[in-house]
């Protein structure tokens, strides 16, 4: 990355190739080079990574686990184990610590870095990226992808722009150019159904999208508007946050077969929260909001919450309070095929792993 000119922030976005799938395979050799999907692999489980063997297929995360089967007949399915996970984390996580002491984690197998301070006299943000890149393999055997830019936003769309193994760099003069040769249902934040209804207004690429007033954006999307005005022309101003919290712990399950009365309920309930206790105690975090989660065999879903004046205090009331959430609701007028329970309003940050994902184990 050119370093002449006015002083800008150097940003590096580095992601972790089909982390979890990447481990497994690492740990078992006999899975290399074969299609791999960590999660449940029962008629109701989710992928929860899939290794680019498997990806060629078109299985992808999130995937419910038997439309991956049926895209990849040969696949392998491997439980997953979260806490091998974590413990490669604080690996790389050390490795990031050598170079910038700002390091924002967005999950287990990625993070922003601000190195504009040059922390170990690179000269550059693109020998500090390579070198990340290669402790991390030299010391955990996985290779992980790096996008490196002048602003998170464009270093994330950077670090997937040469996947596996690969490096991005996007220099100020060529952000915006980049950014609008990018189609917008690759952009940060742009889901699936937004990207439909860009679609719809004739948005397909970032140029499309930087065309456009902020007024008609703020008109369409309301206050994300001013965000996709400024990301549609390579300006995204957040800083890289090293104490950003996570905002909630919880975990849920989809059933193999669908639920109806209140004790093969409160029964599922109790173990989603033989799971989430213990990351609850091991992350320290204090919470004052439960929230329940429910969804019905037609899809339809609920949520259910109850606060409190101070944190929950231990198991037993965070227990009692998700009890008296699902009774509330019995019984209930259609089956049951997901349930769910968080602790949010969090005071202490918990452990890198953002979010939450139903593997149907």
């Amino acid at each position: 990355m050119d370093d002449s000119g006015p002083p800008v922030r150097r940003i590096i976005h580095v992601d972790m190739d089909a982390f979890y799938a990447s481990v497994e395979q690492r740990d078992n050799p006999e899975l290399k080079g074969h299609p791999v999907a960590v999660g449940g692999s029962r008629e109701r489980g989710v992928v929860a990574a899939a290794s680019y063997e498997a990806r060629v297929f078109g299985v992808r995360s999130a995937m419910p686990s038997s439309r991956a089967r049926r895209l990849c007949p040969d696949l392998i399915f491997v439980k997953p184990r979260f806490e091998v996970y974590r413990d490669v984390s604080r690996q790389i996580r050390a490795i990031f610590a050598r170079y910038t002491a700002l390091i924002e984690p967005l999950s287990l197998d990625e993070a922003y870095l601000d190195v504009t301070a040059d922390m170990a006299g690179l000269g550059s943000a693109t020998a500090t990226a390579e070198r990340i890149r290669a402790e991390i393999r030299a010391e955990t055997g996985l290779t992980a992808s790096a996008g490196v830019s002048y602003n998170k936003f464009i270093a994330k769309m950077a670090s997937d722009q040469n996947k596996p193994d690969g490096l991005c760099v996007i220099p100020p003069h060529k952000g915006p150019d980049f950014v609008a040769s990018l189609p917008v249902k690759r952009f940060y934040g742009v889901g699936p159904r937004t990207a439909e209804k860009m679609a719809r207004l004739g948005i397909e690429t970032g140029a499309d999208l930087r065309a456009q007033s902020l007024e008609w954006l703020n008109r369409n999307f309301g206050s994300w508007g001013d965000y996709l005005h400024g990301a549609a022309r390579g300006i995204d101003h957040r800083e890289v946050r090293n104490d950003r919290p996570r905002k909630s712990v919880g975990a849920e399950n989809t059933f193999f077969r669908d639920l109806v009365s209140p004790t093969e309920l409160i029964e599922a309930l109790d173990e989603i929260i033989d799971t989430v206790w213990p990351r609850i105690e091991k992350s320290e975090s204090r919470g004052r909001t439960i929230t329940l989660k429910l969804r019905y065999n037609d899809f339809h879903t609920i949520t259910r919450a109850k606060s409190f004046a101070e944190p929950v205090r231990d198991r037993a009331q965070f227990t009692e309070a998700g009890h008296a959430l699902l009774l509330a609701l019995c019984p209930v007028d259609r089956p049951i095929r997901l349930l769910g329970l968080t602790l949010s309003g969090l005071e202490q940050p918990d452990d890198p792993r953002a979010g939450q994902l139903d593997l149907g184990l």
